[in-house]
């Protein structure tokens, strides 16, 4: 049975800590990443993704779970990115270790990861658009950056403001996001 873990959040020295590379995949750490998901889950937020330093471990873990028709659940151990888009995007992010504040983040448009899954196989992966925003995101967790660190105009997260982006997303064909 899958364990809900307490977020960490913002002022957690754990979150500045830059995790350790994953030695070994064996089932403590399916076990860590079966707990991620169902924390991530579970949260009072509509989180896509988690960090394992988000949720206390050092570890160079994380889980994302874009929630749509287009991605399955993943998780990724000791995520390398190998290249990135020249192009860069500004968006509003959230992240559940920074709760009721958005801020804009410029990042790259699509990137290539190295990893490995959670039986130790390595995973190579493309991805682009908020995707890629969100691994980098994650990434970021794993070196001890929040995404506030980079963000501009960060603001307080009321409703009728992530309504109104999320409407102006959808008239553009654009998906929706959530907390990352």
């Amino acid at each position: 049975m899958p364990r809900f873990l307490p977020v960490r959040t913002d002022g957690d020295p754990v979150l500045r800590q830059k995790a350790k590379k994953v030695s070994r995949v064996d089932d403590s750490l399916r076990r860590l990443i079966e707990d991620m998901f169902y924390t991530m889950y579970n949260n009072e937020t509509r989180g896509i993704g988690l960090a394992a330093p988000q949720v206390g471990v050092g570890l160079r873990v994380i889980v994302v779970d874009m929630q749509d028709d287009e991605h399955e659940p993943i998780a990724l151990v000791n995520p390398e990115i190998v290249k990135a888009s020249k192009e860069m995007v500004i968006a509003p992010e959230g992240c559940l270790s920074v709760p009721g504040l958005r801020g804009d983040v410029e990042r790259h448009e699509w990137v290539k990861v190295k990893a490995r899954d959670e039986h130790g196989h390595e995973k190579r992966l493309h991805a682009d658009g908020w995707f890629a925003r969100c691994i980098q995101h994650e990434i970021d967790h794993l070196d001890g950056i929040l995404y506030t660190d980079k963000a501009t105009n960060i603001r307080y997260a009321d409703e009728e403001d992530i309504c109104t982006e999320n409407a102006e997303r959808e008239a553009r064909g654009e998906k929706v996001p959530v907390s990352i």
